[in-house]
């Protein structure tokens, strides 16, 4: 089997669920890949198991430079298409040379699933759109990465017509796809709207690199790995409400006691003022970006994991459950979701046995306080998760689930053309 893989983002850039399909791929088999070439290299451990073409939409050096090249391109893809019809350029010559049996296009929001639709159709191979963060689950327009600071008004009227471009290109390709595969239950209740051949694919872990293990440790460390994209989509007051009233009633100290962050600059400044505010700034310890091949043991030393995230539904985040959500379940660390996001990611934790999904300040104090007891008796903590439902998301069987969907795709283009 060999499948043409198209996706906006790609290892060494922060692309794991393409990655790991990849990795875990049927043995024999090599895929290619067409993505974006992006500066990143937090999981460069991935490259290797893919022949991969990059594409540099963004050459320009220098500050304004850059700046002005960006809103170009902005620009010429939003009124053109332009990052996919180069995409399709490239994708076309490589499928020239032929032998390919399908194409799957990746995406958090459009690009390149025109491309991979439209590369798909002209060749006459079977089309699989892979749909992750998209942007009906986010709050607001945190989907947009840089925002344009204009005009408040201004930027209104752009993030709308933004917005409005992307879902009709979108939706187009999705309706045309062979199959979508994407990442929770919500997700596949949304891609219905457009297509009635959905297929769930939870994110997940590396089996190979994510295991459980007991490590003593000096201290008690609460840990978070990602970003909180706004305080909207992943609140963490009540865990703070939590932390201050043990504090304050005694029960923990710095010295014994550590909340450890490693995200980005925007995620610290926005957890900066809520940390004075709950006055626990001795009990937190900041840090940045780790390669994802780091994470393992950084959860493994830890002694609770953390799952943000804010109550789902109407003005709330949406059907988010990210790739930490898995990992966290495999080192089998107690794991604290605050505040709950009372509905898929709720149960999901519950039917792993993984730990707890606060709704309240008072039900993150409880949970925290039992882990701190029995760190304090043992020197580390563990839980004992469902292993049956956390081996369902293994990076290796998921590839096992995108190989099985291949198998049937191809199967019916061969006997549709006889």
């Amino acid at each position: 089997m060999k499948i043409l893989i198209l996706c906006d983002m790609f290892p060494p850039a922060f692309a794991p669920r393409m990655g790991y399909l990849c990795k875990y791929f049927a043995a024999g088999s090599k895929p290619v890949v067409v993505t974006e070439q992006i500066d990143d290299t937090n999981f460069s451990f991935l490259t290797g198991y893919a022949d991969v073409t990059y594409i540099n939409y963004y050459r320009a050096s220098g500050k304004i430079a850059r700046r002005l090249e960006w809103i170009a391109v902005l620009l010429l893809d939003f009124f053109f298409g332009y990052k996919d019809r180069k995409m399709i350029k490239v994708a076309s010559r490589l499928l020239e040379k032929g032998g390919f049996d399908a194409v799957l296009g990746a995406s958090y929001r459009t690009f390149p699933l025109p491309a991979a639709q439209a590369v798909a159709k002209r060749f006459d191979l079977p089309f699989v759109a892979d749909t992750r963060d998209i942007i009906e689950q986010y709050v607001s327009a945190c989907y947009i990465a840089h925002p344009f600071h204009t005009f408040p008004f201004l930027d209104r009227l752009i993030v709308k017509a933004f917005r409005w471009k992307l879902l009709k290109g979108r939706n187009r390709a999705l309706r045309r796809a062979d199959c979508i595969t994407t990442v929770s239950p919500w997700h596949v209740e949304m891609m219905k709207r457009y297509n009635p051949r959905v297929e769930l694919i939870y994110n997940g872990y590396d089996p190979e690199l994510f295991y459980p293990e007991r490590i003593v440790t000096p201290a008690f460390r609460m840990t978070f790995t990602g970003r909180l994209v706004s305080l909207e989509t992943r609140d963490p007051r009540p865990l703070f409400e939590a932390i201050a009233r043990l504090a304050g009633e005694g029960h923990i100290s710095p010295a014994t006691f550590r909340v450890q962050w490693y995200t980005d600059d925007a995620s610290r400044e926005m957890l900066r003022p809520l940390v004075e505010e709950y006055a626990i700034g001795g009990y937190m310890d900041f840090f940045g970006y780790v390669p994802g091949d780091a994470i393992p043991g950084i959860l493994n030393r830890s002694s609770v994991l953390l799952q943000l995230a804010n109550k789902a539904g109407g003005s709330g985040p949406k059907g988010i459950m990210s790739t930490k959500l898995f990992e966290s379940f495999a080192v089998e660390k107690p794991l604290l979701c605050v505040r709950s996001d009372e509905s898929y990611l709720e149960e999901t934790i519950r039917l792993a046995h993984a730990g707890a999904s606060a709704r309240t300040a008072s039900e993150a104090y409880d949970f925290i306080r039992s882990c701190y007891r029995e760190w304090q008796e043992k020197g580390y903590t563990t839980i004992e998760v469902d292993r049956e439902v956390t081996g369902s998301f293994s990076r290796r069987r998921q590839a096992g689930q995108f190989m099985r969907i291949f198998d049937k795709l191809i199967e019916e283009k061969k006997a549709h053309h006889g």
